[in-house]
Protein backbone atom coordinates (compact mmCIF):
# COMPACT_ATOMS: atom_id res chain seq x y z
CA UNK A 1 0.00 0.00 0.00
CA UNK A 2 1.58 3.27 -1.04
CA UNK A 3 0.44 6.80 -0.43
CA UNK A 4 2.26 9.49 -2.39
CA UNK A 5 1.97 13.26 -2.56
CA UNK A 6 3.71 15.60 -4.93
CA UNK A 7 7.22 16.82 -4.25
CA UNK A 8 7.75 19.27 -1.45
CA UNK A 9 7.76 23.03 -1.93
CA UNK A 10 10.00 25.46 -0.09
CA UNK A 11 8.34 26.42 3.21
CA UNK A 12 8.66 29.86 4.77
CA UNK A 13 7.83 30.66 8.36
CA UNK A 14 8.58 33.60 10.65
CA UNK A 15 12.34 33.05 10.90
CA UNK A 16 13.26 30.27 8.53
CA UNK A 17 13.02 29.08 4.95
CA UNK A 18 13.35 25.32 4.56
CA UNK A 19 12.79 22.28 2.40
CA UNK A 20 13.42 19.18 4.48
CA UNK A 21 12.65 15.62 3.55
CA UNK A 22 13.33 12.54 5.64
CA UNK A 23 12.93 8.86 4.81
CA UNK A 24 12.14 6.95 8.02
CA UNK A 25 11.87 3.17 8.33
CA UNK A 26 10.85 1.22 11.41
CA UNK A 27 9.53 -2.26 12.11
CA UNK A 28 7.48 -4.12 14.71
CA UNK A 29 9.25 -5.52 17.73
CA UNK A 30 10.95 -8.83 16.84
CA UNK A 31 10.14 -8.11 13.18
CA UNK A 32 6.68 -9.69 13.51
CA UNK A 33 4.62 -9.69 10.29
CA UNK A 34 1.25 -8.33 11.38
CA UNK A 35 0.85 -5.21 9.21
CA UNK A 36 -1.64 -6.69 6.76
CA UNK A 37 -5.17 -5.85 5.59
CA UNK A 38 -7.12 -4.00 8.30
CA UNK A 39 -4.07 -3.35 10.48
CA UNK A 40 -2.22 -1.90 7.49
CA UNK A 41 -5.14 0.34 6.53
CA UNK A 42 -5.55 1.59 10.11
CA UNK A 43 -1.79 2.16 10.42
CA UNK A 44 -1.86 4.29 7.29
CA UNK A 45 -4.81 6.28 8.59
CA UNK A 46 -3.23 6.80 12.02
CA UNK A 47 0.17 7.86 10.65
CA UNK A 48 -1.44 10.21 8.13
CA UNK A 49 -3.57 11.77 10.91
CA UNK A 50 -0.53 12.27 13.15
CA UNK A 51 1.37 13.98 10.34
CA UNK A 52 -1.59 16.20 9.43
CA UNK A 53 -2.11 17.24 13.07
CA UNK A 54 1.57 18.23 13.32
CA UNK A 55 1.76 19.87 9.86
CA UNK A 56 4.32 17.33 8.62
CA UNK A 57 3.63 16.78 4.90
CA UNK A 58 3.71 13.10 3.94
CA UNK A 59 5.46 12.54 0.62
CA UNK A 60 5.23 8.75 0.59
CA UNK A 61 3.96 6.04 2.91
CA UNK A 62 4.51 2.34 2.25
CA UNK A 63 3.40 -0.29 4.74
CA UNK A 64 4.88 -3.77 4.30
CA UNK A 65 4.05 -6.83 6.41
CA UNK A 66 7.03 -6.30 8.70
CA UNK A 67 8.12 -2.65 8.31
CA UNK A 68 7.01 0.86 7.42
CA UNK A 69 8.58 3.37 5.02
CA UNK A 70 7.58 6.99 5.57
CA UNK A 71 8.90 9.97 3.65
CA UNK A 72 7.93 13.26 5.24
CA UNK A 73 8.96 16.83 5.88
CA UNK A 74 9.74 17.93 9.42
CA UNK A 75 10.52 21.56 10.26
CA UNK A 76 14.10 22.26 11.38
CA UNK A 77 12.82 23.41 14.79
CA UNK A 78 11.95 19.77 15.60
CA UNK A 79 14.46 16.96 15.86
CA UNK A 80 13.89 13.86 13.77
CA UNK A 81 14.22 11.73 16.92
CA UNK A 82 11.33 13.58 18.59
CA UNK A 83 9.16 13.30 15.47
CA UNK A 84 9.81 9.55 15.25
CA UNK A 85 9.04 9.22 18.96
CA UNK A 86 5.66 10.88 18.37
CA UNK A 87 4.92 8.76 15.28
CA UNK A 88 5.79 5.46 16.95
CA UNK A 89 4.31 6.28 20.36
CA UNK A 90 0.95 7.63 19.22
CA UNK A 91 0.51 5.00 16.50
CA UNK A 92 1.31 2.17 18.94
CA UNK A 93 -1.25 3.44 21.48
CA UNK A 94 -3.97 3.85 18.85
CA UNK A 95 -3.28 0.53 17.11
CA UNK A 96 -3.20 -1.43 20.38
CA UNK A 97 -6.49 0.20 21.39
CA UNK A 98 -8.10 -0.63 18.02
CA UNK A 99 -6.61 -4.14 17.75
CA UNK A 100 -6.23 -5.59 21.29
CA UNK A 101 -5.20 -8.94 19.74
CA UNK A 102 -1.86 -7.35 18.84
CA UNK A 103 -0.96 -7.48 22.55
CA UNK A 104 -0.93 -11.27 22.40
CA UNK A 105 1.35 -11.26 19.34
CA UNK A 106 3.88 -9.01 21.08
CA UNK A 107 4.84 -10.80 24.29
CA UNK A 108 6.39 -7.76 26.01
CA UNK A 109 3.47 -5.47 25.01
CA UNK A 110 5.65 -3.21 22.85
CA UNK A 111 4.42 -2.80 19.30
CA UNK A 112 7.47 -1.20 17.63
CA UNK A 113 11.15 -2.04 17.84
CA UNK A 114 13.08 0.71 19.66
CA UNK A 115 15.32 1.43 16.68
CA UNK A 116 14.65 3.09 13.33
CA UNK A 117 16.47 4.15 10.17
CA UNK A 118 16.44 7.72 8.89
CA UNK A 119 18.01 9.31 5.82
CA UNK A 120 17.76 12.77 4.41
CA UNK A 121 16.73 13.19 0.83
CA UNK A 122 16.10 16.06 -1.50
CA UNK A 123 16.39 17.43 -4.97
CA UNK A 124 19.52 19.57 -4.79
CA UNK A 125 23.10 18.54 -5.35
CA UNK A 126 26.50 19.72 -4.11
CA UNK A 127 26.88 22.18 -7.02
CA UNK A 128 23.60 23.91 -6.11
CA UNK A 129 24.71 24.26 -2.49
CA UNK A 130 28.14 25.55 -3.55
CA UNK A 131 26.50 28.13 -5.82
CA UNK A 132 24.18 29.26 -3.05
CA UNK A 133 27.10 29.72 -0.63
CA UNK A 134 29.17 31.60 -3.19
CA UNK A 135 26.24 33.86 -4.09
CA UNK A 136 25.55 34.46 -0.41
CA UNK A 137 29.18 35.47 0.19
CA UNK A 138 29.06 37.86 -2.76
CA UNK A 139 25.90 39.53 -1.43
CA UNK A 140 27.40 39.87 2.06
CA UNK A 141 30.50 41.61 0.69
CA UNK A 142 28.32 44.24 -1.05
CA UNK A 143 26.73 45.35 2.23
Amino acid sequence: MCYLETMLDVVTNRNCVFQTQYHVIWCPKNRRSFLSNLVSEETQRVLTDICQQNNWPVLALEIELDHIHLSLSIPPSLSVANAVKVLKGVSARKLLKTFPELRSIQKDKQLWAPSYFVATSGNINAETIKGFIERSGHITKRR
